[in-house]
């Protein structure tokens, strides 16, 4: 599987999800929280504010002169977050496209900011790459990695598969 945004993710998120989801397990439909976040998009672009665009294997929320914006229910995993549109910038910049990068949170739950800003570097082109290569041994292993027994997976779309 080629990696995409959300195994970035879920990699930072889960390394059990991004592991079960890599390997083709997909138990998104069923997931309330997916379910929400597609509404968002949709409302979003029924009043004109989302411009989603797919490239290759991601999809972008909104692409402006100066921005790569990425949409998120929450603030509630910032980091994952942060850099699936790492990613998302790297893929721009393959293209010979560069922008910078905007995360928009709709609702906020740790942090203060609303929206946050980022600029593709050496550095994070490195560590990007770094991550990409760990996400592709991940999945290619045959060990699945065990679960969290976090208050955050009750939320999650895998749940049932890993406690049920």
């Amino acid at each position: 599987m080629r990696i995409n945004g959300t195994l970035i993710n879920y990699y930072f998120h889960c390394k059990r999800q991004c592991y079960l989801h890599g390997n083709r397990l997909n138990l998104e439909d069923n997931s309330e929280n997916v379910k929400i976040g597609k509404a968002i998009h949709k409302e979003k672009e029924t009043k004109g504010k989302n411009h989603e665009i797919a490239i290759e294997n991601i999809k972008i929320d909104k692409l402006t002169e100066e921005y790569l914006t990425e949409i998120k229910k929450s603030d509630a995993d910032v980091e994952a977050c942060k850099w699936q549109l790492i990613f998302y910038l790297k893929v721009l910049k393959d293209k010979g496209i560069n922008r910078k990068g905007k995360l928009e949170f709709i609702e906020k739950k740790k942090g203060n900011n609303k929206v946050l800003y980022f600029e593709l570097n050496d550095e994070l082109l490195r560590e990007l790459n770094y991550y990409i290569n760990k996400i592709e041994n991940l999945i290619k292993s045959d060990e699945i990695p065990k679960s969290l027994n976090k208050p955050k997976c009750k939320k999650c779309a895998y749940y049932e598969y890993c406690y049920i």
